[in-house]
């Protein structure tokens, strides 16, 4: 009687466990915050307490038509889904174009980088002229205005000059704030470059 009670118990653990996987997302990439070493940075942790639940990694339900490997991003909810398959994505909290940089469309990965080299465009400079010792580029490190991974979008006309990239100001996710430009904290532009092939079909909408 003893080894049922406790074989019962033992069950209602784990369907506890699963349960609380399956609705809430957040919890399981909850480690993934933390500082890290990469490619010879480190990234600080982020304060999970001052980020909204809502825009922490997270797998959720998502239906769509588009094929897994997808990204589809929500500018509105500042969202991004990468598309799973099975009904399912896994969504990032972004930040996106103030007014008057706002942009929607699509467009395809044409390349990615690790630790890019940011490059302001030159209208960027003309509105701060700041930036203009930059116009050579910016090196890669943690003051970079792209972050830890950037992959750049191209459509029919070339290179649209926007990028899926990593920004070290997290406390600009869920806001408009970038120059059009669809930016995700370090940690969670890293684990989307992984998943994410060149190629890949990315709607802005």
């Amino acid at each position: 009687m003893k080894f049922r009670s406790l074989l019962v118990a033992g069950l209602l653990a784990a369907a506890t466990a699963i349960s609380g996987c399956a609705t809430d997302g957040a919890s399981m990439f909850a480690n993934s915050y933390g500082g890290k070493k990469d490619a010879g940075y480190q990234l600080p942790a982020i304060p999970l307490a001052k980020l909204p639940k809502e825009y922490r990694r997270q797998v959720v339900r998502y239906d769509t038509t588009e094929v897994p490997g997808t990204v589809i991003v929500d500018t509105g909810a500042k969202h991004l889904y990468y598309v799973m398959g099975g009904g399912k994505a896994v969504r990032y909290g972004i930040g996106v174009g103030r007014e008057g940089f706002e942009w929607k469309g699509t467009s395809r990965v044409a390349m990615k980088k690790e630790w890019p080299v940011w490059t302001p465009p030159a209208a960027m400079i003309k509105r701060r002229p700041d930036l203009a010792k930059y116009r050579g580029g910016m090196g890669p490190g943690l003051d970079n205005a792209l972050g830890a991974r950037a992959m750049y979008l191209f459509n029919k006309g070339g290179d649209t000059g926007y990028r899926l990239h990593g920004t070290p100001e997290w406390w600009s996710i869920g806001k408009a704030m970038s120059s059009g430009c669809i930016r995700l904290i370090n940690q969670d532009v890293i684990d989307l470059y992984n998943r994410v092939e060149v190629g890949a079909k990315v709607i802005v909408k």
